[in-house]
């Protein structure tokens, strides 16, 4: 797999619902912006955004707790 365009790292309150984040990002410029998608980050600790390849992965030591 090649290398992340960018990689945002995360704390588990950052992520949303069941533990997504959404790409694009508010910090991304308006003019890369591509479909809105939902990206699994707790699942795996990281995940990759399939339109601009951006990584999003917990900061160390970040625990993601679960709504159970």
């Amino acid at each position: 797999m090649s290398e992340p365009k960018a990689v945002v790292e995360l704390a588990a309150k950052d992520l949303h619902g069941p533990g997504v984040v959404f790409c694009p990002n508010p910090a991304m410029p308006l003019w890369s912006h591509h479909p809105k998608v939902f990206i699994d980050v707790a699942t795996a600790g990281e995940g990759r955004c399939p339109y601009c390849g951006t990584v999003y992965r917990l900061k160390a030591g970040e625990k993601v707790h679960g709504g159970h």
